[in-house]
């Protein structure tokens, strides 16, 4: 037979007879509260707070990214690639300056609203439409990580590697792919996320159980990745 915690006052417990709810002072409490998702999570559920603990960590990981990028442009001696004409684009026999990174991130910010959509409607109970908003935002997710993989052969094409740049500083290349790159990543991943957790939606696997909280956790990790293409086209392609 399993063994069952004590009871409030009982040997162990953490909790005083007089009042149940009130913890023991000192480290046992401390301890007991933060060893059950009951009194550390009590409101929040453990999807939620695991996935707000992950994009904490990769939010230091992008900032470590951008910090260094920032330090490598502010420090070479060598002269720095112009944005405007390294991703610039020639249409109709005129040279567009960041056409292609305006068309992105147009695209992914209207992800973002298609994704928060979804999230409304799925709290609403209506499969049809959070499937279909979902299986849009990963569209678009898809669409913005084939633009990025046509600017990166257009640069390859051009010279353009990590460990070097014939257009300039060195560093150019291997900041470029590395950082466009692991978000490409996030990207990726977060389409594959998407068009999961929607035709898991579709089948109603989760009006079965009557929580659709999965949709707004995978929204969470969506608007992420959103803002951090934010930063990094004000920092790398504006700067």
């Amino acid at each position: 037979m399993a063994a069952h915690p004590p009871a409030p006052g009982e040997p162990g417990s953490a909790y005083t007879a007089d009042s149940p709810s009130t913890p023991a002072p000192g480290w046992q409490g401390i301890a007991s509260d933060w060893a059950s998702d009951k009194d550390a999570f009590k409101q929040v559920p453990w999807g939620k707070a695991m996935m707000w603990i992950f994009l904490l960590s990769d939010t230091f990981i992008f900032t470590c990214f951008l910090t260094g990028y920032m330090a490598v442009r502010m420090t070479t001696t060598a002269p720095w690639p112009n944005p405007s004409e390294v991703f610039a684009l020639t249409i109709g026999g005129s040279e567009i300056p960041l056409i292609l990174i305006a068309i992105m991130t147009f695209v992914l910010i209207s992800s973002s609203g298609t994704m928060a959509m979804a999230v409304n409607f799925a709290y609403r109970r209506d499969r049809a439409k959070t499937t279909t908003l979902m299986l849009m935002t990963a569209a678009l997710g898809a669409t913005f990580v084939g633009m990025q993989a046509f600017e990166w052969s257009k640069l390859i094409s051009e010279g353009v590697r990590p460990w070097g740049n014939p257009m300039g500083a060195a560093q150019f290349g291997a900041s470029f792919f590395m950082i466009t790159g692991f978000h490409g990543l996030h990207v990726s991943i977060g389409v594959i996320y998407l068009s999961i957790v929607a035709l898991k939606v579709l089948r109603g696997d989760y009006e079965r159980s009557g929580n659709y909280q999965i949709v707004e956790i995978a929204g969470l990790y969506w608007h992420f990745v959103d803002l951090v293409w934010v930063f990094i086209f004000a920092f790398f392609y504006l700067w």
